[in-house]
């Protein structure tokens, strides 16, 4: 019971935290791009959009901190042993992340915030960048303690202790590098998204709908460009996927006997375990996507099963089938919707007809619902990334039931578990709210002008919470 409870506060808190993750590395690439368009364009709508869009970014950024904070203490309260087990390991790439992408990040957001009308533009225009290299950098080192989890190398056994011996191995995992960029590719299009529903939204409100048809012009093809990279990387992921969990592949597509041109599920209604009420299958395409082979082997779940009990001793090592089947699929359906809306949002805001973007309402509203997509998308493949490499919290060398920490009673982590949930629940209607209302403010007047927001002092910023 105990370790029930323990996996599901961590994985209700860090799926909350995640939230806040991709928009943070995303958002600061795109109002880091903006604000260079305005300096090198001396365009002062693009500055204006480059302010506004600024505001969510550092209301996200302060939100993920905050949530950020809570996995640190779970490590150490709720899993003791696993942290014992891996903590030489994890301990370099989270101290560089501490010490070097964080402070970072931290240092040149307060002179992005303070420096305006004090730095050089060229100066304040490198710290925003800065910023934004500082986020993302920061993914690759927490990104390089989740690969070593689903794949690890560089270390080895002693006292029950996993030790590191050699940090470029860690650092050079195929799985990471594959993680990585899948992961970063996905936060571009979540910010991107965001961009363009709130843009779709002013427009629909008629404020400044010329400026943020440019917005929604720049995210929508940014959007679709990374999307198709998104899609392009998480292929890539597959086949290694296949490669270093084949229980994972073979969960994803219920597929229990090995086939050889394994055809893949779009849709399975009814009992995945071989006796469904409706299927859509495609011939081939499993076998395709796990090692482009037309008729390549796909190992199944029967017979891993017997592999991995023969080679890790009795138990099972399934993951839950329908978990891994459909949050696979959900997160690739909602990609390839998100495309396809991209993709038509970009045509329409190029388009020199009646057929305008901004006169489109219907087109407009689904923009604004779209926001949804991608921190569903997000969650539905942490979920299945995490999920389906169960039972092991690292992969082949300690299970998830060894992990958490004996002497924490049910009472201890049902107290804590309901502390989080309350302080979640009002962390969320607070930003919410603050993200709301940024949104839905008008555009700051060009700088120079009466009234404009940002004279260096950061008021605008402090301004959102009173």
């Amino acid at each position: 019971m105990t370790e029930l409870l323990d996996r599901w506060q961590f994985g209700v808190t860090i799926v909350y935290h995640f939230l806040f993750v991709p928009l943070t590395i995303g958002l600061g690439v795109l109002v880091a791009w903006m604000q260079t368009l305005a300096y090198r364009r001396k365009d002062a709508d693009w500055d204006r959009l480059a302010r506004f869009f600024g505001r969510l970014f550092l209301i996200n950024f302060a939100m993920g901190i905050v949530t950020g904070i809570v996995q640190e203490f779970q490590f150490g309260m709720n899993w003791s042993n696993y942290s014992i087990f891996v903590g030489n390991i994890f301990g370099a790439p989270l101290a560089m992340e501490g010490l070097l992408a964080f402070f970072l990040e931290s240092t040149f957001l307060g002179l992005w915030v303070f420096g305006r009308g004090r730095l050089s533009e060229r100066v304040h225009l490198a710290s925003i960048w800065l910023v934004a290299f500082g986020s993302t950098i920061s993914a690759l080192f927490i990104l390089a303690a989740n690969a070593w989890m689903q794949h690890p190398v560089g270390y080895e056994i002693v006292d029950h202790k996993a030790l590191l011996t050699d940090i470029w191995a860690v650092f050079a995992n195929s799985t990471l590098w594959e993680e990585f960029a899948h992961t970063v590719l996905a936060a571009f299009v979540t910010a991107a998204m965001v961009v363009v529903g709130v843009s779709a939204w002013q427009m629909l409100k008629r404020r400044e709908v010329r400026i943020f048809a440019r917005a929604a012009t720049l995210a929508s093809g940014f959007a679709a460009i990374c999307l198709v990279a998104t899609i392009t990387t998480g292929d890539m992921q597959a086949r290694l996927m296949d490669e270093q969990q084949p229980m994972k592949m073979a969960a994803a597509e219920a597929l229990y006997n090995t086939a050889s041109g394994a055809s893949f599920s779009l849709l399975t209604i009814g009992n995945l375990s071989g006796e469904p009420i409706f299927q859509i299958r495609v011939p081939h395409l499993l076998s395709l996507i796990a090692d482009l082979s037309y008729n390549g082997k796909v190992e199944g779940i029967n017979q891993l099963q017997k592999a991995e009990a023969k080679k890790y001793g009795p138990g099972s090592y399934v993951p839950v089938i329908w978990l891994a089947y459909w949050s696979f699929r959900l997160m690739v359906g909602l990609g390839f919707l998100m495309l396809v809306v991209a993709a038509w949002t970009w045509w329409l805001s190029r388009k020199r007809s009646r057929w305008r973007l901004e006169d489109c309402r219907r087109t407009l509203w689904v923009l604004v619902a779209c926001i949804v997509a991608p921190f569903a998308a997000n969650t539905f493949g942490w979920l299945f990334t995490e999920t389906g490499r169960q039972p092991w919290i690292v992969y082949g060398l300690m299970k998830t039931s060894q992990a958490f920490s004996p002497t924490v009673g049910t009472g201890s982590v049902i107290a804590t578990f309901a502390g989080f949930t309350v302080l979640y629940s009002v962390l969320g209607a607070v930003d919410v709210a603050l993200m709301r209302r940024a949104a839905r403010q008008s555009l700051d007047p060009p700088a120079g002008e009466e009234g404009a927001a940002g004279d260096g002092t950061g008021e605008e910023v402090a301004g959102l919470v009173y």
